[in-house]
């Protein structure tokens, strides 16, 4: 069976609306455009934001979490940073929001968690450009496009270049 995995995250309309949406990126910085998406669609409802950015754990050392695979200090402030931004860009908009950081080495899963306990209408995400399929898969910035391809929510991804 063949599914068209961009029409369940195409806005039904010119302008989406959503009661609770997630903001989430895989470790990237929030860019103004993700911000006024997300105020766009939770003004329409009088709903609320969740901002979530991932601080990527490295691996394992013999099967074992390895403190020193762990995201350095630095890491962890500029993800600190980066949420903090987003929820003030949010609230100063007038929009109600929150955030936290995940530690993980698989954001899909930690992203998909996260909306599903959320109860979140959509997805808003900052993407590059889709790679070809031979080499997204090993790409760590791709991974806002393999949120998109495992879920039933509306994805909606935002590109520098208004491509996706």
């Amino acid at each position: 069976m063949i599914r068209n995995l961009f029409a369940r995250s195409q806005p039904d309309g010119d302008q989406p609306v959503a009661q609770r949406v997630l903001i989430a990126s895989e470790g990237r910085r929030f860019n103004s455009e993700v911000i006024d998406l997300a105020v766009r669609m939770v003004r329409a409802q009088g709903g609320n934001a969740r901002v979530l950015t991932i601080a990527r754990l490295w691996g394992t050392g013999f099967g074992l979490p390895n403190p020193g695979l762990r995201p350095s200090r630095r890491e962890m402030a500029e993800q600190e940073e980066n949420v903090s931004w987003a929820i003030e860009q949010l609230e100063n908009a007038g929009v109600s929001a929150d955030g936290h950081i995940v530690t993980t080495r698989n954001p899909r899963k930690s992203i998909l968690k996260e909306a599903k306990r959320q109860g979140c209408d959509a997805i808003i995400m900052g993407a590059d450009a889709r790679r070809p399929w031979f080499i997204r898969g090993m790409m760590w910035s791709q991974e806002p496009y393999r949120v998109r391809a495992h879920t039933r929510i509306p994805v909606h991804l935002v590109c520098p270049t208004g491509r996706h």
